[in-house]
């Protein structure tokens, strides 16, 4: 209302004067009486193009050289180069990169050799002489650069020591005899046992795997560069490498023997594994884990009898063994979800 008296009265007084007679801010009047300006491309939603943008037929045209048969197995970089050997420039090497990202192509384009997709193994032993793994280690010698061979082959579930051996070199020889005896200690019946390795040249040596067949023993390996798929070898051999006693060098071959055999002596029948509730390797092996969970259990009772006020959390029970033992146990089945009431 007040800027359209300050209108009437300007061409005779002026907007100064109008506004000071009726105490109205000249700023206001100004402010009220601009046009507005007509909205912007980018107010309405419409994206402005670039002058030094490529035309539709441009880009389909480096495209279609992209994925042309001279090409389609070329980096954009070096197709950058043949084309400019050829006298031809098209775009840039980082236009090409963000024409195949819009047309989701950005990949490996280099025709190479893939590596195959080695399939995760899965193994379950229930019982011991079920599943058996074994590695080689490294010992070092008197002089650096010089090594003795740790072959240890562990049954899975139990964590016994059915066969080791020392020698001054890997060999598939050494492995296929040491496979033999371990299997005829054990009386591995045929079709009853798998082998599982890493993918060392004597673990996948065609002379180890003849032997396997003959015995009617199926072979496993771990994927590439995975050492959790050999997991029970490896704490093993860290177990070993950790005892106080380990040498940082063995002076000789003879040195090595002598140290080994107390050790796996030690392992087998004095080691408690927190993993098979606190008994040793040969207990399990030997079908000794019920009787003695069953002893430990008359203890930890009496005790419980005799001061139950020590036991805050109720009678006490005996650690138990393990029923089963995985090298990567399956994901959990994901239970289906009940339609809502």
């Amino acid at each position: 209302m007040m800027k359209e008296i300050v209108a009437e009265l300007a061409p005779e007084v002026g907007v100064e004067r109008a506004c000071e007679t009726l105490a109205y801010p000249r700023s206001s009047y100004y402010r009220q009486s601009r046009q507005p300006k007509p909205p912007t491309a980018k107010e309405n939603g419409v994206k402005k193009k670039p002058p030094r943008s490529l035309s539709d037929a441009e880009k389909e045209k480096i495209m279609a050289m992209l994925n042309s048969e001279q090409f389609m197995d070329c980096s954009p970089r070096q197709m950058y180069g043949s084309l400019l050997d050829e006298g031809v420039y098209l775009c840039s090497v980082s236009t090409m990169y963000r024409l195949l990202h819009d047309h989701d192509e950005v990949r490996e384009r280099r025709n190479q050799k893939r590596h195959p997709a080695y399939a995760k193994p899965e193994l379950l032993a229930t019982a011991p002489n079920q599943v058996w793994t074994w590695d080689i280690t490294k010992l070092r010698g008197p002089v650096p650069h010089t090594s003795y061979y740790l072959y240890v082959i562990l049954d899975m579930f139990s964590r016994y020591v059915v066969g080791y051996m020392i020698a001054a070199r890997e060999s598939a020889v050494l492995a296929k005899q040491l496979v033999t005896e371990s299997c005829a200690k054990q009386e591995i019946e045929p079709d009853r046992l798998i082998l599982h390795a890493d993918r060392g040249s004597a673990m996948i040596s065609k002379s180890l795997a003849l032997l396997l067949s003959d015995l009617g023993v199926l072979k496993s390996h771990s994927r590439p560069y995975v050492s959790n798929d050999n997991c029970y070898s490896e704490a093993q051999f860290k177990t070993m490498k950790y005892r106080p006693d380990y040498p940082n060098r063995f002076a000789s071959l003879i040195t090595a023997r002598d140290w080994a055999l107390p050790f796996f002596n030690w392992y087998n029948n004095e080691h408690r594994h927190t993993g098979l509730g606190l008994m040793t390797p040969t207990t399990v092996h030997h079908g000794l884990a019920a009787k003695l969970t069953a002893e430990r259990q008359v203890t930890l009772s009496a005790a419980y009898e005799q001061h139950p006020e020590r036991f805050v959390k109720g009678p006490p029970a005996a650690p138990q063994l393990p029923q089963a033992v995985w090298i990567n146990p399956p994901p959990p089945a994901k239970e289906e979800e009940k339609p809502s009431s």
